[in-house]
């Protein structure tokens, strides 16, 4: 994304911060450091790539008039990928902050809050993602010797994504363990930034897998492996996991269980009728063995989570920051009895089982925010053939979480620029009582003037308060457009 600005935008931009139309803010409590209430605070994705690979903040001049453009639209704050490849990218222990520093001492300045997320995972080979970002080249270099290491599905391919949880708990990264690794990098956050938790940085979303995702990488996008809608293709084929398995199945009481997973589970683009592991009519899924591996596969992934979030809470505990973990929107094949794609990703859900209750205990238990995507999605919308309930989805989630007593935020999957998006995710936000929204994703499409004039509209909606009713010609004036137009040249 290559952006220009013009040498006189900050005078442009300058009425935008005097506009009247100021809501007062009425949050829910618990998320996103707002006030009870009624109105949901919404904070928008900066791009990926707003640091650089040399640790410098990417387009400073419009990422500064953005910033002012935001806070006059009444956003809340911008949620800001904080990359272990580019922050510890070349000796193990080393931590440049550079970009980062800046970025966060940019939205201090300009009264935003932030949501930082501690990216453990690989950005490249995902929907949406622009740029790419390894991991850091100490850990390839691990991963190189060891190439278990990475996430490994039945036909010998690996995953460079996100390290396998499978071996969270092995001193393999020069001598140190993954979880190891994540904790001291929270805590060299935490030291570099602790004048602005609680302030100006008010949540720390855990990455936990793909796309920050706590997920296996079951779909991936990357040289055309998986292509929607899909069932994906399970990953636990490395010798980490695979030794867990063994051991599983020999406590269960069938060895034979441990040396594979299912043989009949398809390829990544099957439907689950193609298979006779995911079939409706008698398929493993719903046979003991199947249940005593879907079992054991989801476990693996909410011990994943606990061992993270265990870490995450003590080094954040008192320090005035919500801990938030991102749960997948995977909606296709939701209509079906297996529900195959979740089941391959890691959540255990069926018709006939919630699997996002466990998902859900697990944050409960450490006090953790479940953000949820899709969050602008209809059913209707969706292809038929795909079988997609995305609505569905949502609203299980949302009483998973409620039932657990954890609170809920939400992200629209797809970039939506259009009214239709708008009223299902103002819908869905009041419906579900979300504490919190994130908006993906900050880029020049935004700012196009009916896309920058009906994003106002909306954040004023979700806000709620005494000006919410107001139209957005009337709370501003008509330098908005011209700074808009301004971000465009």
């Amino acid at each position: 994304m290559k952006w220009g600005i013009r040498a006189d935008l900050s005078m442009a931009l300058q009425p935008l911060m005097e506009a009247p139309g100021a809501v007062e803010r009425k949050y829910r409590s618990g998320c996103g450091g707002g006030k009870v209430g009624k109105g949901v605070p919404v904070y928008v994705m900066l791009p990926l790539d707003s640091v650089t690979m040399a640790n410098g903040v990417n387009r400073r001049k419009a990422m500064t008039a953005c910033f002012q453009a935001l806070k006059s639209a009444g956003v809340e704050g911008v949620m800001m990928d904080v990359w272990w490849g580019l922050v510890e990218r070349e000796v193990a222990g080393e931590y440049n902050w550079g970009g980062y520093a800046e970025l966060l001492e940019m939205a201090k300045r300009y009264g935003l809050k932030v949501q930082a997320v501690m990216s453990f995972h690989q950005c490249g080979g995902n929907v949406g993602d622009s740029c790419t970002i390894p991991l850091p080249k100490w850990v390839v270099e691990e991963i190189n010797k060891d190439p278990d290491l990475a996430y490994t599905d039945q036909w010998g391919r690996r995953n460079y994504e996100y390290l396998s949880l499978g071996c969270d708990t092995i001193s393999c990264l020069k001598g140190r363990t993954p979880i190891q690794c994540y904790s001291d990098y929270m805590h060299a956050f935490r030291h570099q930034f602790s004048h602005l938790l609680g302030d100006t940085i008010v949540e720390i979303q855990v990455g936990m897998g793909p796309a920050g995702e706590l997920r296996y990488p079951s779909y991936p996008e990357k040289d055309g492996i998986w292509r929607f809608p899909g069932i994906g293709a399970f990953q636990c084929y490395d010798q980490y996991m695979l030794c867990s398995l063994k051991a599983a199945a020999e406590s269960y009481g069938k060895p034979d269980w441990g040396s594979t997973g299912p043989t009949d589970a398809g390829e990544y683009n099957n439907s689950p009728e193609e298979t006779n592991f995911f079939k409706k009519e008698y398929g493993g899924w719903n046979g003991e063995y199947g249940e005593f591996f879907l079992t054991w596969y989801s476990q693996m992934l909410l011990d994943h989570a606990d061992r993270i979030l265990t870490s995450a809470t003590s080094i954040f505990n008192n320090r005035g920051v919500k801990i938030s973990v991102k749960i997948a929107g995977i909606h296709w094949h939701y209509g079906t009895r297996s529900h195959a794609p979740e089941l391959t990703a890691g959540y255990y859900n069926t018709r006939f089982r919630n699997g996002y209750i466990p998902i859900a205990k697990t944050l409960s238990r450490h006090g953790a925010v479940l953000n949820f995507t899709c969050i602008e999605m209809r059913n209707h919308e969706q292809p038929q053939d795909a079988r997609c309930s995305p609505e569905n989805l949502v609203r299980q989630v949302a009483m998973a979480a409620r039932e657990a007593h954890v609170l809920i935020a939400g992200e629209n999957a797809l970039p939506r620029y259009d009214d239709y998006a708008h009223r299902q995710i103002l819908r869905a936000a009041e419906n579900e009582e979300m504490c919190a929204f994130t908006y993906l994703r900050l880029n020049r499409e935004v700012f196009v003037v009916e896309n920058w004039r009906r994003f106002v509209a909306f954040v004023k909606k979700m806000k709620g308060g005494k000006d919410s009713g107001r139209c957005w010609e009337k709370v501003t004036s008509p330098l908005v457009e011209e700074a808009v137009v301004a971000l465009m040249l």
